[in-house]
């Protein structure tokens, strides 16, 4: 005979205990897809709305702060959540990340979103900044694994090479790709040394795939930033809202490099060119100089000679003069020269041209 089974008699606690126990260790986090209903925020801190199918539906709480993307009644979403049963007995899903899903979800968040953001000035011209002409100091934010990464890097060194690159690696798709971008975006901010400019590429992929680009929190971190933003995502067809809120975007990670530096080779045979068509005007300025030296040189030659005729001048005068005074001159027109006392008696020397005599003094009278 078997005996009676002993059935557990719970308290309504400790039975809602044991049940969340059993979703937390079979389910401790769940994926649901559906379609938002009865969206509604309450007091600028919660957020209620039920998700649903054709067959059911499921309440869901999140709080504001989580809530990254806009939402609104008919949008199909992904959530990801940790179900529970509350104290009230009543089934639901406490949601720690949501996501549109699909293209017409997608395209409907993305457009509320730009509106938004739009009309709060984060996408206008006069707010976004040139990147420097030649960086030497780049802060690359992407993943280290993609195809994207490898072709900014080759074509940045072939095109010009020697720069420092500083790469932060994150995840570019999937829920947790906004909060690792926007840390890696804070994390160049606040270095001693700023980079020159922030690089943030990811290559082609689904509209769901670069939904990570459209997250709010991320698109006010690229407005923010202190340092200069390129922003390079997807492919050329493709435009995110970190895109619009940067202040140069790049079609493609390669365009990206494209954009961040000038190809050395060019830059060689551009100056090559501007030599070639500078030598005939740099030659005529050589003879412009010099003819304006040689002018100079003469003219200075000139007023040397005019200066040393002039002093030769006065210095012929001056001799002319000296000649005139000389007392030899003067002895041959006739004159005589006189030496001695000039009273009665006394003896005088008389000096002529050609003869030397000596006389007596008998008479003196006064003029």
């Amino acid at each position: 005979m078997e005996k009676p089974q002993i059935k557990p008699i719970f308290s309504v606690s400790d039975f809602i205990a044991v049940v969340n126990q059993t979703l937390e260790y079979a389910y401790p986090t769940v994926e649901i897809e559906g379609e938002v209903a009865s969206f509604k925020v309450n007091q600028g801190k919660y957020v209620f709305f039920d998700i649903k199918d054709a067959g059911g539906s499921i309440g869901c709480f999140m709080s504001v702060w989580q809530l990254r993307v806009p939402i609104e009644d008919g949008m199909k979403v992904v959530v990801s959540a940790v179900p529970k049963l509350t104290q009230w007995g009543k089934f639901s899903l406490t949601v720690k990340t949501i996501r549109p899903s699909g293209e017409g979800a997608l395209k409907k968040s993305f457009e509320i979103l730009k509106a938004k953001l739009d009309n709060e000035g984060l996408f206008a011209l006069d707010r976004k900044r040139r990147l420097p002409a030649v960086p030497k100091h780049i802060a690359l934010i992407c993943s280290t694994q993609s195809a994207g990464y490898a072709d900014f890097v080759k074509i940045l060194n072939d095109r010009f090479g020697g720069l420092q690159v500083d790469v932060a690696h994150v995840q570019v798709q999937g829920s947790d790709a906004p909060d690792q971008i926007i840390r890696a975006i804070n994390y160049f901010n606040q270095q001693e040394l700023l980079p020159e400019v922030i690089v943030i590429i990811r290559g082609g992929g689904s509209a769901d795939d670069l939904s990570a680009f459209n997250d709010e929190p991320l698109v006010r971190a690229i407005a923010g930033s202190r340092i200069p933003t390129l922003v390079g995502v997807g492919h050329e067809i493709d435009t995110s809202l970190s895109d619009l809120a940067a202040d140069v975007s790049a079609a493609t990670p390669s365009n990206a490099a494209q954009i961040l530096v000038p190809d050395r080779m060019e830059i060689i045979r551009a100056v090559r060119v501007q030599v070639v068509s500078l030598l005939p005007r740099i030659m005529q300025m050589i003879e412009r100089q010099k003819q304006t030296i040689n002018d100079a040189i003469n003219n200075t030659i000139s007023k040397i000679e005019n200066a040393a005729d002039e002093q030769l001048r006065k210095v012929s005068s001056l001799r002319d003069v000296l000649v005139q005074l000389d007392p030899n001159t003067v002895l041959a027109r006739g004159y005589a020269l006189i030496r001695g006392a000039t009273k009665v008696g006394a003896v005088i020397e008389v000096e002529t041209n050609k003869d030397i005599l000596k006389a007596e003094v008998t008479h003196v009278i006064n003029k």
